[in-house]
């Protein structure tokens, strides 16, 4: 304890003497100036103003998100691809898009599905089926909600894949037999 006094009381020196440091000026022969913290010849002391700081004002709490307004807002136009009704035959990929005019706003929220099941994260505008497509009807359902949950636009879209086999009278290449 004894000895940790003198390092203390030495320490908080060094920390007094450095906070009340004068600093001194010299303007050169070619007008730059020369700053230090010793006194230099030809030079004088100046005031130096402490930094400028800056404090972010404390959070109210309030989140970032704007306060609901009621609104009456509605999409002009609200669509999802492919158009129900659409077929396509042997495909390796069906895409699937969410259309809207004007732009969804910021805080609404798409749900996008396709055959009962959320598919992308909420938000998602656009999803591609991949191969292997299983032959059939497909649904595919659009819902656009506000930040207060109110549904402000739903679509729904059934589309159908074929999978001609060969022995389907509609196979195009479907082999002929031989006469024998």
């Amino acid at each position: 304890m004894r000895r940790s006094l003198p390092v203390l009381l030495l320490g908080s020196l060094c920390v007094v003497s450095t906070a009340q440091a004068t600093t001194y000026m010299r303007v050169e022969k070619d007008g730059t100036k020369t700053y230090s913290d010793r006194p230099i010849p030809g030079g004088q002391p100046i005031d130096v103003q402490p930094a400028q700081g800056y404090s972010a004002p404390a959070s109210s709490g309030i989140s970032s998100r704007p306060e609901p307004a009621p609104d009456n807002f509605r999409y002009q136009s609200c669509a999802v691809t492919p158009e129900n009704d659409s077929t396509f035959t042997n495909p390796d990929m069906v895409p699937i898009a969410v259309v809207t005019n004007p732009s969804v706003r910021p805080f609404d929220t798409v749900t996008l599905t396709v055959d009962g099941r959320a598919v992308g994260q909420p938000g998602t505008m656009s999803y591609t089926m991949t191969a292997p497509l299983d032959r059939g009807t497909h649904s595919v359902s659009v819902t656009i909600t506000d930040q207060t949950g109110k549904l402000i636009c739903s679509v729904n879209s059934a589309f159908h894949v074929m999978r001609p086999g060969l022995n389907s009278p509609a196979a195009p290449n479907r082999p002929r037999p031989t006469p024998h």
